[in-house]
């Protein structure tokens, strides 16, 4: 236990965007999957890219029911066993995901649970989803504190209360605002993606990342990029500046759909920015 205590909490995106999102995150011996969007096959690919084998995962935590964040989960818990933390109403919501013999465990927004060494916190979040949430992840061992928000329609007090006081957050910076009316779906999915039940956009992420920021903040990871409605650069650009004009001066990077990102190690974002970090605000 004193060895796992030592080891800094990581952060990997498996892939993220309107075609699959996974995201994986670890401490000490224990690593959980939040969303398995692709498929099991995909996922065990995913995987491969970062040295880790399906059998070394203890858990998929599933925010809510849309596909893109389901699709492999059922596969691949039968699979290889790995436990399936998920909503009564989420579960309902996905017949096609989950035979009846795959290793369910319910859980209810804003009821935290653990998995080995981590704590997830749960909170309802605002989304056209049946029972959509958002997460933080906490390192039992040394309280370090990963939220994730995806599939955020607009903040509310249970989101900020959730994410409050992370070490590292990936958000949600699904589209530019332009990109989308002058791109290619038609109004009724423009009106719901910027709708307060979609998505996003790079504005309404920057200002939440703002919102969210404290000296502790060592990074941010933005995750579910559309590929029609936006540029990594565009959404670097607009969240970078902002959180900049706050004094920020961490870690900032954007999650693709194509391929994993490398592993994040939180302790060592603090140790790179150090005390400058530390005195923001």
């Amino acid at each position: 236990m004193e060895k796992d205590a030592r080891e800094p909490v990581k952060v990997c995106v498996l892939g993220t965007g309107s075609a699959g999102n996974s995201i994986l995150v670890e401490a000490g011996r224990t690593r959980v999957l939040v969303d398995a969007g692709f498929s099991g096959r995909d996922l065990e690919r995913r995987l491969a890219c970062v040295g880790l084998l399906p059998e070394s995962i203890h858990a998929i935590v599933i925010t809510h029911d849309h596909g893109d964040h389901t699709r492999g989960a059922g596969v691949f818990s039968r699979r290889h066993g790995t436990p399936v933390y998920v909503t009564p109403r989420t579960l309902a919501a996905c017949p096609k995901i989950f035979r009846g013999d795959e290793p369910v465990v319910a859980y209810q927004a804003a009821s935290p649970f653990t998995i080995g060494q981590i704590r997830i916190e749960p909170f309802l979040t605002i989304h056209d989803a049946a029972d959509p949430v958002a997460v933080a992840l906490v390192d039992e061992e040394t309280d370090t504190r990963v939220g994730v928000a995806t599939d955020l329609g607009r903040p509310t007090a249970q989101i900020r209360l959730a994410l409050n006081g992370s070490d590292f957050l990936i958000l949600e910076a699904n589209h530019d605002e332009v990109l989308l009316r002058n791109g290619p779906y038609p109004w009724s999915v423009q009106q719901r993606i910027a709708s307060s039940h979609g998505h996003l956009s790079n504005h309404a992420a920057a200002r939440f990342a703002c919102e969210l920021l404290h000296s502790r903040l060592t990074g941010v990871l933005l995750a579910h990029l559309s590929q029609e409605c936006n540029r990594p650069d565009l959404a670097t650009q607009v969240v970078g500046d902002a959180l900049r004009a706050k004094g920020f001066e961490g870690f900032l990077d954007v999650a693709l759909q194509s391929e994993p990102t490398e592993f994040i190690d939180i302790e060592e974002l603090r140790r790179r920015t150090g005390p400058a970090q530390l005195s923001l605000l």
